[in-house]
Formats: C-alpha cells, structure tokens, sequence
C-alpha cells in the first residue's frame, strides 16, 4: 500500500493531477498506520502481521 501511494504521488506531482497526489498521501498515511500497528504486534484485520 506503501508502494502504491508512493507512486501515485510521484504520477500525480508529474502529471499535475491533484486527485492522484492526494490519494497518494492517502495512501501511504494508511500503509504506515497498518504497518506500524502490525509491527507492535495488533491484530490488523483478523491477522497478526501486516506485510
């Protein structure tokens, strides 16, 4: 998810489309919560690790 919304910053800064860079930080603000949540060792959706 981190990836993803890494890329779409970069497409959306490139092609000056404000959806895409904001979805972008969306995205990659969500993938580090997850991320971090997995790392302490919380159950992300019904999994003990997030990858």
């Amino acid at each position: 998810m981190i990836v993803l919304g890494v890329i779409l910053l970069i497409i959306g800064f490139l092609a000056g489309i404000a959806i895409l860079w904001t979805i972008g930080i969306v995205l990659v603000v969500i993938g580090v919560i997850l991320w971090i949540l997995g790392a302490v060792g919380h159950a992300v959706g019904g999994r003990r690790h997030y990858w």
